[in-house]
């Protein structure tokens, strides 16, 4: 018998009540990570939240946080939050050229380091930076705002990048429009982590967190 992929699920906080941050978090626990998007109001249309939010999510969770920078110099970013205890890092490949550097960075600060791919972005650009990668996060929607629809197109991004995750051992991320009517395709389809924003943060955060893990 095969067994059976284990998903992580990341429930993003962008979603959340952030009048009640502290009881949304201790809501997450059968969560397997928080992810963080942190926006610049440049790269992308839309400001949320900088370093003294993440500070203080570090402080009340000790599950492992997901920042996912989609901002204008994400090198500008990444001392500070190896300060802070940020787990995982993700970059746009879109936002730098100097992918290959930023990654040997993180890396070397013992945090896990991911490159981000927007819906218009072709995954075969990623190519010469597969082998260096922890994980690779592919954007099913437009990123900067939450609810919206999902993208389909993400699949032959993971077509394509799948042999390369089995050569190489990075993990598959997707985020955008992530529910219970998609979660079993994309972890076919070799999706590791699943963020969800809207579909975790409405009703029950416990038993969507299930339904998304199959």
């Amino acid at each position: 018998m095969v067994e059976k992929q284990k998903v992580l699920v990341a429930p993003s906080l962008l979603s959340a009540d952030f009048c009640n941050l502290k009881s949304e978090m201790d809501n997450l626990q059968s969560a397997d990570m928080l992810h963080l998007d942190v926006m610049d109001n440049h790269f992308v249309p839309n400001l949320t939240f900088g370093f003294p939010i993440i500070e203080s999510i570090r402080k009340n969770t000790k599950m492992p946080l997901d920042a996912h920078l989609m901002v204008e110099s994400p090198e500008e970013y990444v001392d500070r939050l190896a300060m802070i205890g940020v787990e995982y890092i993700s970059f746009h490949l879109e936002a730098t050229v100097h992918a290959h550097r930023l990654l040997a960075k993180i890396k070397s600060l013992g945090i896990k380091a991911g490159i981000a791919l927007n819906p218009g972005t072709s995954a075969c650009l990623l190519e010469p930076l597969l082998a260096e990668v922890d994980f690779v996060l592919l954007m099913s929607v437009n990123p900067g705002f939450g609810g919206q629809k999902f993208l389909p197109l993400v699949y032959d991004k993971l077509s394509y990048l799948r042999p390369y995750k089995e050569k190489f051992g990075f993990l598959l991320q997707v985020d955008g429009g992530v529910s219970d009517k998609n979660c079993q395709s994309l972890v076919e389809a070799g999706v590791d982590i699943l963020v969800a924003g809207n579909f975790v943060f409405q009703g029950d955060y416990k038993q969507n967190i299930a339904r998304l893990k199959l």
